[in-house]
């Protein structure tokens, strides 16, 4: 999640349309979840409570989320972990994150940047929820790459923007509550942007 952009901050946020880089980022996330072993389903995550199951369960409700901003119900509605996807939530991942990226590229898709999406933290448009989203998708893909012992670095120049954009919209100092990430990580000295924008989402190895 994300802090609400301040007045100083919105308008760079809302003049940007986040859809090119959040399409990457779910294909770089299918990728990873389609390349998971099922002998690794019980193994721990760098997300503190997840095990790689419970992990891709919550991936499928990262995606539910905006697919339900689409369809106009309640993001929110989706609960943290798709307890109903926990026996195969691969494919469901995989299947369902084809399906948001054509709902959001349909014919109502540019009119969806600017329809009011609820968060933890109140309501933003569209376009700023898929930022928050791209924060998501990145992270918990670098999780769930890590644990399983995948490459954990996305494209650098996706990994580098969104890492921009979460500085913004995720200050250091705003943290817990209605904004659900703990405190920022140092980064080691060799790691790669993916790893940098986990480490401010507070994840670590």
């Amino acid at each position: 999640m994300t802090n609400q952009p301040t007045s100083a901050t919105a308008p760079t946020a809302l003049a940007e349309d986040p859809r090119p880089r959040y399409f990457r980022a779910l294909s770089w996330v299918s990728g990873l979840v389609a390349a998971v072993p099922d002998d690794r389903m019980a193994d721990p995550t760098p997300c503190d409570g997840f095990d790689v199951r419970t992990l891709l369960a919550h991936l499928v409700t990262t995606v539910r989320r905006p697919a339900a901003v689409a369809a106009g119900t309640d993001p929110l509605a989706a609960p943290l972990v798709s307890e109903d996807v926990l026996d195969a939530p691969a494919p469901a991942y995989v299947a369902e994150a084809a399906a948001l990226r054509a709902a959001w590229s349909g014919p109502d898709g540019d009119a969806l940047l600017d329809r009011l999406a609820r968060l933890p933290f109140g309501e933003v448009p569209g376009r700023v929820a898929l930022t928050v989203y791209l924060n998501e998708t990145l992270v918990h893909g670098w999780d769930l790459a890590v644990a399983t012992g995948q490459d954990p670095e996305a494209d650098p120049d996706l990994a580098t923007a969104a890492l921009a954009a979460a500085q913004v919209h995720l200050p250091a100092a705003v943290r817990g509550g209605p904004v659900p990430f703990a405190a920022v990580v140092e980064p080691a000295p060799d790691a790669g942007p993916t790893e940098r924008l986990a480490n401010w989402s507070g994840h670590r190895r």
